[in-house]
């Protein structure tokens, strides 16, 4: 029986694939037939195919939802749609991280030290010394008088910590009364002479000056360790992590907000000639309990709370020093009123407020004379 052309064709398709899907393993005649068969094949598929093409992509797109849509302002809506996510989310995102550094300022902010307990230096030539080296500094760099330390709170930090309320503030006074015993017992009478020679800094932002290592500096880091334990006994939130270091700071960028934005680092050139400058001993005879944020004394000395002293012969020499310190406060006042005083308007002033109060003093008695009155 005759096969019609269409299934003459798909038979024909059938065999071409069966072929194309087994490697040739027949003689060259078979694979003339071959080659025959699937050009035939070929042509019947151009054939269906050419119709389909003769609609155009024009009437493939006219069928589509969005014929009437410009794809240039439809790419754009939706590269506009992702970033406003990528925004929304990079803001949620900003919003949520603001939020977790908000509250770890207010966390650090609770445990930030505003106490510590200091070692007040009193000798005057430490401060002589250390008055010296910065006012050299200044005259190279006018900027750096706003970092620089007053004489009056010139200190070594034994220990920081935080109080909260005026119960911690009284546990914190406890504390400190009790390291009076274990220092009075580890001194056992014998005089402590801290030695500061030279000049060093911590990341060119702090300048200090160091505290010579020998056995009363050793001494010292003792008595910070012990006095560290016994406030963290007592529930005090004391101390660092990092080890204890004496020094005796004298400049920091930390002082002016302004000035660390004009200033990035110190320039350890501006000291280089007292690197190795000796300042003084200071004797070790007492211990403060001082506030970082209330007011400061006069002299410039920190607020303190309390205070410990070791030894008797030390005492005299504390109230003689705090008397001296209450005279360098008064004094800058006697001098305002002494120029005042002086002053040629003042002086004309005086005399004739003196001449008016006589004249009408002289007034009244001779008139009291004259009215012979009992008074009189």
């Amino acid at each position: 029986m005759a096969l019609r052309p269409a299934e003459g064709a798909e038979r024909a398709g059938g065999e071409a694939r069966s072929v194309a899907g087994v490697a040739p393993k027949h003689d060259g005649l078979e694979n003339i037939q071959q080659k025959k068969i699937f050009k035939e094949n070929e042509e019947e598929t151009q054939q269906r195919e050419e119709p389909c093409a003769a609609d155009s992509v024009d009437s493939l797109m006219a069928e589509m939802p969005f014929v009437d849509t410009d794809i240039e302002d439809e790419c754009a809506m939706c590269a506009t749609s992702e970033l406003s996510i990528k925004k929304k989310r990079k803001r949620t995102a900003g919003r949520e991280i603001e939020e977790d550094i908000q509250r770890k300022k207010k966390k650090n902010k609770q445990y930030q030290p505003n106490y510590f307990i200091s070692l007040p230096i009193t000798n005057p030539k430490i401060t002589g010394s250390i008055q010296t080296v910065q006012d050299a500094i200044i005259q190279k760099d006018q900027r750096l008088s706003k970092a620089m330390v007053r004489s009056g709170s010139l200190h070594v930090t034994m220990l920081v910590m935080h109080l909260s309320s005026e119960e911690e503030i009284s546990i914190a006074v406890g504390a400190l009364s009790d390291s009076k015993v274990f220092v009075d017992n580890l001194l056992k009478g014998k005089r402590v002479d801290l030695s500061f020679q030279g000049i060093d800094h911590f990341r060119n932002q702090v300048g200090f000056v160091n505290l010579a290592e020998n056995d009363h500096t050793t001494l010292l880091k003792e008595i910070a360790e012990t006095m560290k334990k016994i406030f963290q006994e007592k529930g005090i939130m004391a101390g660092e992590d990092r080890a204890f270091k004496p020094h005796l700071t004298f400049m920091k960028l930390s002082k002016s907000t302004e000035l660390r934005k004009e200033v990035k680092k110190i320039d350890s050139s501006l000291y280089e000639d007292f690197k190795n400058h000796y300042f003084g001993d200071e004797v070790l005879h007492r211990f403060d309990l001082c506030s970082m944020f209330k007011k400061k004394q006069p002299n410039g000395y920190y607020y303190c709370e309390s205070s410990i002293v070791f030894g008797k012969s030390h005492e005299a020499d504390l109230v003689k020093e705090a008397l001296r310190r209450e005279a360098q406060a008064l004094l800058p006042r006697l001098n305002q009123i002494k120029a005042l005083l002086t002053s040629p308007e003042m002086r004309t002033k005086i005399s004739k407020e003196l001449f008016e109060d006589r004249h009408n003093s002289n007034s009244k008695w001779k008139s009291c004379i004259d009215s012979e009155s009992p008074n009189a």
